[in-house]
């Protein structure tokens, strides 16, 4: 479907809203993981679940894994360590969370599974992952390109005690490496190569610690060992998905809050809430929030000053190449803009209306839906793509304006 953006700059009558969102993604995926491996029956609180965790919680039942979701509440009893199964098929869809830590759990539980994925995930890097994989021990079988699934993965029976990563593209590499390190019934030490943001391995650690393991940490090299522990475990909202009426605060001087945002939250996008505040243009390095990268892209045009989005080279190999996604849709509202290798340039100015295209990406159709709030005529294309993490996101933005004005 394509939603039209109603334009109420101006308009505002009651500038104080609050409105709610989803669990976080994130941690829903990281907590249906470490519940699946925890001695016991876990309970988790408020999580998201929109395709991408849909897609990760029925992957932990074709593990062999008792689960099932009442709401935003779902109840698994974990394997202890073991999984209970010893092969089957995995279908991990378009979620990157899910392709990268089923991945490295197999791999480290001595059984043999496929892994099939979405036709867009094929195309995301895997590699490094892999390689780290192989050298515990482990075996891949790929069906087309090299280190793509989809792959038969052999996982291994006597892992290996060290393994490097590169984390360069993505920090999910080593998050994978840690929760899954566990299963190698010793410990296992990880050492880091590359740079990338850590805030979300800074997420993992937190989240492994709630659950009863301790990674130790010494210099880049981390050591996991020990066992999880079931638990009761509240989900927070998804900041990332909170950043986008945080930014339409940017650009109509509203007061709108989201419930159950706090300042000291594990979530690395709260960065990006802060900066907003005072930001008025500038150069910025958002390698460690960069999936809010679109999103400054679509304030920016109406902010006072040229801004200058950098370190963010990786987020081509997501969902789709968000810089040049950038790119085409402020080049079709009328937007001066540079692309650049890790960003992009954004000149100030006044946009038209235009048709945004979304790649099949849910945060393009997010991020831009923001202009359409103060710029007559732009139009979403295949707004649907917003299901992947926040289903309900155009219904909560029809309500959100019927509130504001």
């Amino acid at each position: 479907m394509d939603y039209q953006v109603k334009n109420i700059y101006g308009k505002i009558k009651n500038r104080s809203v609050a409105v709610r969102v989803p669990g976080s993604k994130s941690i829903t995926a990281r907590a249906l993981l470490l519940a699946a491996l925890a001695e016991g029956e876990s309970v988790l609180y408020n999580a998201q679940l929109s395709d991408d965790c849909a897609t990760f919680l029925n992957a932990v039942k074709s593990l062999g894994i008792s689960a099932e979701a009442d709401g935003s509440t779902v109840k698994i009893k974990g394997c202890g360590g073991k999984l209970p199964v010893s092969g089957g098929e995995i279908y991990v869809g378009s979620a990157g969370t899910a392709a990268r830590f089923l991945t490295a759990i197999c791999a480290l539980s001595g059984g043999e599974f496929k892994i099939t994925s979405s036709e867009q995930m094929q195309k995301r890097p895997q590699g490094a992952l892999i390689a780290a994989l192989k050298s515990l021990g482990a075996k891949f079988t790929f069906f087309g390109e090299e280190n793509c699934f989809p792959f038969i993965v052999r996982g291994t029976a006597e892992c290996a005690d060290c393994a490097k990563v590169d984390i360069t593209k993505s920090s999910q590499f080593l998050s994978a490496l840690l929760m899954a390190g566990v299963l190698a019934g010793k410990p296992l030490r990880v050492r880091t190569v590359g740079a990338h943001g850590l805030d979300y391995v800074k997420m993992t650690l937190d989240m492994m610690w709630s659950f009863g393991v301790n990674v130790a940490k010494v210099g880049g090299v981390y050591t996991v060992s020990g066992g999880y522990k079931a638990k009761r475990y509240d989900i927070e909202p998804d900041v990332s998905a909170a950043c986008y009426f945080y930014a339409v605060n940017k650009l109509l001087g509203a007061d709108i809050s989201v419930a159950g945002v706090m300042p000291h939250t594990m979530q690395g996008d709260i960065k990006f809430i802060n900066l907003l505040k005072n930001f008025e243009g500038g150069k910025v390095d958002m390698s460690a929030f960069s999936d809010q990268a679109l999103t400054l892209a679509a304030v920016a045009p109406y902010l006072k000053e040229p801004t200058e989005i950098c370190g963010v080279a990786h987020i081509r190999g997501q969902e789709c190449d968000r810089i040049a996604a950038i790119k085409r849709n402020l080049t079709a509202m009328g937007v001066p803009c540079e692309e650049r290798a890790d960003g992009v340039k954004i000149y100030p100015c006044a946009p038209h209306g235009a048709e945004i295209e979304t790649f099949g990406d849910h945060r393009v159709a997010m991020a831009f839906s923001v202009c359409g709030l103060r710029t007559d005529g732009i139009v979403i294309k295949d707004a649907e793509v917003c299901s992947k993490t926040f289903k309900e996101y155009f219904e909560t933005l029809d309500n959100l304006i019927e509130r504001l004005i």
